[in-house]
């Protein structure tokens, strides 16, 4: 998924239409940095240390999902080391959300002697650096990279986050059950993977249900800056439901012009709408009763996810984490747990903690923000209870 993610930050990012995130670059650079240098002042004292890297995009119009992700992982990273014990060194480089970076990122990982992958934050970075990875036998474990063909290239590539065919089914089930009878237009990016594989998730399941569809139009990355004739189509097909496979982004577009024109279906988004609320610019008011599936409620009450959300505040200057940073915090968390309970040191290869992590993997079972009894099959793909929650008063709750 070109999770790809969905936050305010302070930081100015380089696309209007996504909101500023936390800290500057420099400051959560020397925070990491930070980071990585107690994990070598533990290793220099003879405790193991594993390097766990990732990639995503810190800057340009994407840097919103990455770095909340590097963020998240930060958090997990500094509670381990804090533990004693097995350490993790961290590091994060900047892919930008482009492929071919994304491997010169993944090669200046293994450079700097990188052990374990803990992915890369969107899906075209991640399918190109997959073959890559496979040819190393470096294990991969992404936090939001969610095309079902990613794991499907090798046995070392492990997801955090849903697939996107399988949460595209777990939206039409929704859709069948809590707006049954609903007349349902979809808008989506054709040009996107994460959009196109939800989309064609939906698509099949919402026929096998009898979902009524009545208007399904689409939008590229070079025809997304004006989205009304898409709004306008669904409008004009008297759809009473619009689902939306797509970004938080082109999401808050739509509803602007919905309210324009006074349409006010029922909105329904997947986890790429994760952050709509704090698009620049945009009155947070139009998406009250917006339902999306996200695996993480930030205002949940549990000590876990709220020691999380402190931290992360701490961290970020204030920013709220959202379903990208949570998955971030549970991939390395699950990363850990699988090389405690491999007896890992650090002074095994990349190819030898890849092998002892799938074995691992193939039986583990794992507690985290995102989900309970969270579970990998064999093709890498996880297995987590999907969920939704609704905007009320400018706030997420569990959908009913």
């Amino acid at each position: 998924m070109k999770k790809v993610l969905a936050l305010t930050m302070a930081l100015a990012l380089v696309a209007a239409s996504f909101a500023g995130c936390g800290k500057s670059a420099s400051t959560a650079t020397t925070a990491a940095a930070e980071t990585t240098a107690a994990a070598g002042e533990t290793a220099a004292e003879g405790v193991g240390t594993v390097k766990i890297g990732m990639s995503g995009p810190l800057t340009g119009r994407a840097s919103a999902y990455g770095l909340a992700v590097r963020a998240g992982m930060e958090v997990a990273v500094e509670e381990i080391n804090a533990k004693g014990g097995l350490q993790i060194e961290f590091k994060a480089e900047d892919d930008e959300a482009d492929g071919e970076k994304a491997v010169s990122a993944y090669n200046a990982l293994k450079d700097w002697g990188m052990q374990v992958m803990a992915g890369q934050v969107t899906t075209g970075s991640a399918l190109a650096v997959a073959p890559e990875s496979v040819a190393d036998n470096m294990f991969n474990l992404t936090p939001s990279a969610s095309a079902e063909a990613l794991a499907l290239t090798g046995d070392n590539i492990f997801q955090m986050c849903f697939t996107d065919p399988n949460q595209g089914a777990s939206a039409a089930e929704l859709v069948s059950t809590k707006y049954a009878g609903a007349k349902v237009g979809v808008i989506y990016d054709s040009s996107d993977d994460y959009s196109t594989g939800l989309y064609n998730g939906f698509k099949t399941k919402a026929a096998e249900l009898g979902v009524e569809v009545v208007a399904t139009t689409s939008f590229t990355a070079d025809s997304k800056a004006d989205l009304s004739t898409q709004v306008t189509q669904c409008q004009n097909a008297g759809a009473d439901l619009v689902f939306l496979p797509i970004y938080y982004t082109e999401a808050s577009q739509i509803l602007t012009y919905a309210s324009r024109i006074s349409y006010a279906p029922k909105f329904f988004g997947c986890d790429g709408m994760d952050g709509i609320l704090t698009v620049e610019g945009f009155d947070t008011s139009l998406a009250e009763g917006l339902v999306l599936m996200t695996p993480f409620d930030a205002n949940a009450s549990d000590e876990a996810t709220q020691s999380f959300v402190t931290k992360f505040k701490a961290k970020m200057d204030g920013l709220v984490p959202n379903q990208f940073a949570a998955d971030g915090y549970d991939v390395i968390y699950a990363i850990y747990d699988a090389l405690t309970a491999a007896n890992i040191t650090g002074d095994e290869s990349a190819s030898e903690i890849c092998d002892a992590l799938k074995a691992q993997f193939a039986t583990m079972s794992v507690d985290g923000l995102t989900g309970s009894g969270m579970h990998w099959d064999e093709n890498g793909m996880i297995s987590k209870a999907p969920a939704a929650v609704v905007v009320e008063n400018g706030v997420y709750v569990p959908m009913a």
